[in-house]
């Protein structure tokens, strides 16, 4: 593989966006500047005549994906295809296909060895719906961001459609949708369990996590003559298998609950789920069998084996275009190029293990990280871009400061299976220097044309907390932050963020002292900008006052507040639909009726007039009729507002687990300063006015990995 990446010196403009019009329709806009961008011959071949310029007759591979196409190493797309082309395969690219039509899985013919399906970055059933289960109207990975351009369970639709135009081509299936839906799924759309996507798309191989390994171990199989049928041994994989004697060939499985008993038994799918997580390891990790009906059985081949710096090097250093498809540019372009195109991913993988986060479940566990050359060699080229202005938008990943494995004990006995690194506390084994993150930060902004390089995509703070030293601190507050440090508590009682496997409530108070008393040191006023979540498992009423009662302590309204949204196979979402933690099976209550859940998204935004009958109602049932009256600790009046009277203040957006581009921070609402700054406002524990201000002005939503954190 090749070992720098692409320079691509002159590339389009993408200042000018669509414009929506009166009636709502998008305008689509040109990009100006487009006799610089990169030539239609950098990207992949995305029809015939693309094909024919390269003198080829035919392609090994055709990947349908639900995104259009961009060809940046931030796109799975991307990457799969850059891999194989590494390897010497002809790989074509049909993006977002009509699937009614089955001309449009033609276009580019019969490949050679098989076909390549993915639903995009995000699973299509968030990219199409909000946790309300309310249509969006935008989609980000389209271009002009038009919605509608993929179907609802892309991956199934596109497998289905392929299957009747290609009877006996293989079909092999991946990215994030399908590695959620491998086995048995809770389908939170449906309201019910559903088989895994392997069955329901008729595809002959699914290849979960992040594939780079097992797609090409898969394509040099077939390349080699092997039917479809026995490729049985890729790790990162999962099969069906049937007949008698089915599991005859299958060595060292566990054997899970099938799915007669999963249809009658949540708890059954409670436990099934635990035995999955527990096998998330590519070293310790066991192959594992679902049963179905008429002697058919999946098989998830244990994971495939993480990959090394010197292959996360390559693979960000293969020939990518760095931009969307020519053909886009009359539209305006991908919307979510705008969120990474000035941005690098520095690592993969996450061992916090949030329990409502998909990562853990796709990415895994053990920490992947790019070398400290590889990393400023893509910055010095991103400084090379006519359109760079020296802001780099964000250096990180699932979490940024994770820049090294939990510990050296997982490098040869992988991860714990019934223990976490970071949670009820940081583990004694735990390395938690955070030194070479620091260093490299401070290279990057040494770096000629780099004005500032910011942290944006999020940091674990009990992990910070647990470092001896300040040098990552006072690095990150001096120069990669803007004002605002974006952080994740999610939730301020320790009860609900014990089910999370978040932090204690103590620990994100004293990180937010330990950041107010360096920024002062260093002469900084700075905040830090909460992200909360409403309505997750184990939140009661009370502990939605709690919350409450935290937000009118930070002196500001959050304008949008983000509800659990269940997605397939989180741990939280395993407790939404079972009633119980799958790793104790003891109960947990789960907010379900949509009543309960608007009166906790009311409690955080109690200031809205519109909101007052459901907060009203909410801290009755509650028994906190002491947060009504005219106090200075109350959350509403006695009676209600006028009509048209304002909702006092508020601050930022947020959104739910969709990703957007930060918002900007207002002026109004709160005590001002003379020069329009406000003043701190109380902690969470609401017991210090000195710190105050750490907590957020307002929440923007985050970019690069809001789509997945679920």
């Amino acid at each position: 593989m090749p070992k720098h990446p692409a320079k691509n010196p002159n590339r389009a403009s993408n200042k000018k966006r669509g414009r929506s019009a009166a009636d709502g329709s998008r305008t689509p806009a040109r990009c100006p500047g487009t006799e610089g961008r990169p030539p239609r011959e950098a990207f992949l071949p995305v029809s015939r005549a693309d094909m024919d310029a390269r003198g080829w007759d035919r392609c090994d591979f055709v990947y349908v994906c639900g995104d259009a196409y961009v060809d940046h190493p931030s796109f799975g797309m991307a990457v799969i295809s850059r891999v194989l082309e590494a390897h010497g395969y002809r790989v074509g690219l049909i993006c977002q296909p009509d699937w009614t039509d089955p001309a449009s899985i033609a276009a580019l013919g019969e490949p050679r060895l098989g076909f390549l399906v993915s639903a995009g970055n995000m699973d299509s059933m968030v990219n199409h719906y909000t946790v309300n289960k309310k249509p969006r109207h935008e989609d980000a990975y389209t271009p002009g961001g038009r919605a509608g351009a993929r179907p609802n369970r892309a991956v199934t639709v596109y497998g289905n459609l392929i299957r009747r135009t290609f009877k006996d081509k293989p079909i092999i299936i991946g990215g994030i949708e399908a590695s959620l839906r491998r086995l048995a799924h809770y389908d939170y759309w449906q309201d019910k369990l559903k088989r895994s996507v392997l069955l329901d798309s008729g595809a002959d191989i699914l290849l979960y996590g992040m594939g780079e390994h097992s797609i090409v171990e898969v394509a040099d199989a077939l390349a080699g003559g092997l039917p479809v049928d026995q490729i049985t041994f890729v790790n990162g994989s999962v099969y069906r298998t049937s007949g008698p004697g089915a599991l005859d060939q299958v060595f060292d499985y566990d054997l899970l609950p099938s799915w007669d008993d999963l249809s009658a038994d949540r708890l059954a799918y409670a436990r099934s789920f635990n035995v999955q997580q527990q096998n998330m390891d590519p070293i310790t990790g066991r192959r594992l069998v679902e049963p179905y009906p008429n002697g058919v059985c999946v098989v998830q081949n244990p994971p495939a084996a993480p990959l090394t710096t010197a292959e996360m090097d390559e693979v960000a250093e293969l020939p990518y275009a760095r931009h969307w498809h020519p053909d886009y540019d009359d539209a305006g372009g991908i919307p979510a190029f705008d969120e990474i195109r000035f941005s690098i991913s520095s690592n993969r993988g996450c061992f916090g293990e949030c329990s409502f986060c998909a990562l853990t479940f796709h990415q895994g566990r053990m920490l992947q990280v790019r070398s400290r050359e590889s990393i400023i060699r893509e910055a010095e080229a991103l400084t090379r871009d006519p359109e760079f202005k020296g802001y780099i938008n964000d250096v990180g990943g699932p979490t940024a400061n994770f820049f090294k494995p939990a510990c050296t004990k997982q490098l040869e006995h992988g991860v714990c299976k019934n223990r976490r690194c970071l949670w009820p506390s940081v583990c004694r084994n735990m390395d938690t220097n955070e030194d070479a993150y620091a260093d490299l930060l401070h290279d990057l902004r040494q770096l000629p044309g780099v004005k500032k390089a910011f942290v944006r995509s999020g940091i674990r703070f009990d992990y910070t907390m647990a470092d001896a030293s300040d040098k990552f601190l006072v690095e990150l507050l001096q120069h990669h932050v803007s004002g605002q440090l974006r952080l994740a508590p999610e939730h301020v009682s320790d009860a609900v963020l014990s089910v999370m496997g978040k932090p204690r409530r103590e620990v994100y108070d004293a990180f937010v002292e330990r950041f107010e008393r360096l920024s002062a040191e260093y002469g900084l006023k700075q905040y830090v900008v909460p992200y909360l979540i409403s309505s997750h498992p184990g939140s009661t009423m009370k502990e939605a006052v709690e919350l409450a009662e935290a937000v009118r302590d930070m002196g500001y309204m959050p304008e949008q507040v983000q509800d659990f949204y269940p997605t397939p196979s989180t741990m939280s979402t395993c407790m939404f639909y079972t009633g119980v933690d799958p790793r104790t099976m003891e109960p947990v209550y789960i907010p379900r009726d949509p009543h309960e859940k608007a009166m906790q998204r009311a409690l955080i935004q109690y200031r809205k007039p519109e909101n007052y009958k459901l907060v009203r109602e909410a801290l009755q049932k509650a028994g906190r009729e002491d947060l009504i009256g005219y106090g200075p600790k109350c959350l509403i009046r006695p009676v209600p507002p006028k009509p048209g009277a304002g909702g006092g203040k508020t601050r930022g957006k947020t959104g739910d687990n969709k990703s957007g581009k930060a918002g900007k921070m207002p002026t109004g609402g709160g005590k001002l300063t003379a020069k329009g700054k406000p003043f701190s406002a109380p902690k969470f524990g609401g017991a210090s006015n000195k710190a105050a201000n750490a907590h957020a002005r307002n929440r923007a939503a985050q970019g690069r990995q809001g789509a997945n954190r679920h």
